[in-house]
């Protein structure tokens, strides 16, 4: 890594700490927006509706910035991709499980996807090996993975609430391997905004046929008010607005500051849920939280490094005295 980008890496400044509170608050918003949308919207309909609305509000933004989407294939095969991966499926699967269980535990297990990504990344990518500390942590989030669902939905059975967890969980996996196609980006030269655009425009294609073929969405009930605010809430702010906003931090502080806010999105997802929709955190998902966060602050490192830093400078200061009297 350049020492340019080594800089990038650690510059988190207030403004940057703004940036990122705003951005889990779009993101946690997301949840309790799909609670109130799915309720009247089928779930790959609403997929439809996201994505689509988020592209024609980039659209403008693109225009205005003279930054058009490319036209050769190798590029948009990779918008497909991504669209599939890190849109398309984890949105379906995400939006289905959450007619089932509450967005602040959507929200819960959808803060596995760095353990994921850690797993897949080993194994895809030669740059992302398991090290020692990456390993304790896919261990210790794993573990509040099993406690966050629970011993007997595991092993005697949990109905529709084990199938949307276990959907949930793996969207967290499609995301992972989203991240590994990611990185094909770098090499088409394309600016943030438009592999935004790019990604939004190849997700309404693809899910526009499933969700009318499926779900038929003209022969079930008109939504309420409330579930069109809440979808374009969904569209606009927490997709459109927070894909502007997310790369805007990935510019200012890198890849490692701006994925903080996989620890931010929960408790936000959960005050909102519990204030605005009434909805009630078990003490076992808050202890799969913890030991999720846990096992993030084991892959991300720093704390580990910040106790090493410190001990060895308090030992540099214990032993400063002896080496002053010789």
């Amino acid at each position: 890594m350049s020492g340019a980008q080594s800089k990038i890496e650690t510059a988190m400044t207030g403004r940057t700490w703004a940036l990122l509170l705003a951005l889990s608050l779009l993101w946690g918003c997301s949840f309790p927006f799909v609670k109130v949308a799915v309720a009247g919207v089928p779930p790959m309909t609403l997929v439809f509706a996201r994505v689509t609305i988020a592209a024609l509000v980039l659209a403008p933004v693109a225009i205005l910035a003279r930054q058009s989407l490319p036209l050769n294939w190798p590029m948009w095969r990779a918008f497909f991709a991504m669209a599939f991966l890190n849109n398309v499926l984890p949105w379906s699967l995400s939006f289905w499980a959450q007619q089932f269980v509450p967005s602040s535990l959507a929200a819960i297990l959808n803060a596995s996807t760095p353990l994921c990504s850690v797993v897949v990344g080993h194994f895809y990518l030669a740059d992302e090996r398991l090290k020692a500390n990456r390993l304790a942590g896919v261990v210790v989030g794993f573990v509040g993975v099993a406690v966050l669902i629970g011993p007997n939905a595991l092993f005697g059975g949990g109905g529709p609430q084990l199938l949307a967890e276990l959907a949930l969980l793996a969207a967290a996996v499609s995301y992972a391997f989203s991240g590994v196609v990611g990185r094909r980006f770098a090499g088409f030269g394309v600016t943030a905004l438009q592999s935004a655009l790019g990604q939004m425009t190849a997700a309404s294609v693809l899910i526009a046929p499933l969700a009318l073929v499926a779900e038929r969405p003209w022969a079930v009930a008109a939504p309420t008010f409330g579930q069109i605010e809440a979808t374009l809430g969904l569209a606009v702010l927490s997709t459109a607005a927070a894909y502007l906003l997310f790369f805007r931090i990935l510019a200012r502080a890198g890849a490692t500051n701006v994925m903080l806010v996989t620890l931010l999105v929960p408790p936000t997802a959960i005050f909102v849920g519990s204030v605005f929709l009434g909805e009630r955190i078990e003490p076992r998902a808050l202890a799969g939280l913890a030991f999720i966060a846990a096992g993030l602050g084991l892959i991300d490192g720093r704390l580990l490094q910040a106790a090493r830093d410190r001990r060895s400078a308090r030992r540099a200061a214990e032993n400063r005295p002896a080496r002053e009297a010789d």
